[in-house]
């Protein structure tokens, strides 16, 4: 009797199926959806990396500053303020201020990244799932630069304390002694900067700094994205380290060009000792230089921006590599990629 019924088939009506097949059916009908889920990234991610690059190319922003902020006798090239620095503080010099540098990394860049890629995040579970790639579609560029602007706004913002900080750091050394300020780090000029000038002067500068700080993160972070997505889509590129490098390079260029202007103000603004306005200062910097201000220490400005921007993106991919393999994510794609 036991074989009898053991070798007996289970009968099967018309609307019903198997266990294995409704299993199988279940399996098939999620595959979408977990496909579809784009992956969240620790929000500390863009700080990390933007302060990795800022121990690389921490002379290069000097030189920029000094550049920007020169007066007298100083050199008028980059090669010249190099050995001018190197001549008068030594190797050391070079990374004057660098405590600065990474606090204002560790405040500005956390904000701006981590507020762009929650949006990004965010946007793309809202924004629906491509028919071809069952991937989340990829933001716009209007949206995508949207949402860099208010990112680099709040992170402006944020950062702002640091940056001044960052600016008279750098600047100290080729102010004549009774001039300098000789903050001895970071935390000690924050003290200081509060002591002797009241809390408004962690916010100095505050308007052209948040003006930067948003064209920046809009020709950085969007337009990275941009060209990451054009090259993997048009000139048919793997999501790879020559892709990343590629863009992040891309990047630099356009950032360079967009916030040089800016970036001549803000610096002038921070490094100043009496309270010019803004206005009062323009005129006098068109007075004295005419439109030759608006790109003075472009070069320089791209050649730190430049590597700047390459080594933030490459090491921001390898935190996202690293974190898609712990978290067993790593044959999942980036959710602002686009292959179709």
């Amino acid at each position: 009797m036991d074989a009898k019924n053991s070798s007996v088939p289970t009968p099967v009506g018309p609307g019903t199926e198997t266990t294995s097949k409704r299993d199988t059916t279940n399996k098939m009908s999620l595959s979408p959806q977990l496909k579809q889920k784009p992956i969240h990234y620790p929000f500390w991610f863009g700080g990390s990396a933007s302060s990795m690059a800022a121990c690389v190319t921490h002379p290069l922003d000097l030189v920029k500053v000094r550049l920007q902020t020169r007066s007298g006798s100083m050199p008028t090239t980059m090669s010249g303020t190099f050995l001018h620095i190197l001549r008068n503080n030594g190797l050391t010099g070079l990374y004057s201020g660098l405590s600065a540098s990474l606090l204002r990394q560790i405040t500005y860049s956390t904000t701006r990244f981590g507020i762009y890629e929650e949006l990004k995040s965010q946007l793309a579970t809202r924004s629906g799932v491509d028919p071809v790639t069952q991937k989340p579609k990829p933001p716009s560029l209007p949206m995508l630069i949207a949402m860099a602007s208010v990112s680099g706004t709040i992170g402006g913002i944020a950062g702002n304390a640091a940056d001044v900080l960052n600016v008279r750091m750098q600047h100290d050394a080729s102010l004549p002694e009774h001039k300098r300020r000789n903050y001895r780090h970071a935390g000690d000029g924050l003290v200081r900067m509060i002591r002797e000038e009241g809390v408004g002067a962690l916010f100095r500068g505050v308007g052209p700094n948040s003006l930067r700080a948003a064209a920046m993160t809009a020709s950085q972070l969007a337009s990275y994205d941009i060209f990451k997505r054009t090259l993997i889509k048009v000139a048919k590129m793997e999501d790879n380290l020559a892709t990343h490098f590629s863009s992040s390079f891309l990047a630099g260029v356009v950032a360079a060009t967009v916030t040089s202007p800016i970036d001549v103000i803000k610096t002038r603004v921070m490094s100043a000792h009496g309270n010019q306005g803004l206005g009062q200062l323009l005129g006098e910097i068109y007075a004295k230089e005419g439109m030759g201000w608006m790109f003075r220490g472009w070069v320089p400005s791209f050649l730190r921006l430049g590597p700047q921007t390459i080594c933030t993106f490459l090491f921001l991919e390898s935190h996202r590599k690293f974190y898609r393999r712990v978290k067993g994510l790593e044959e999942e794609e980036l959710p602002a990629v686009n292959k179709s």
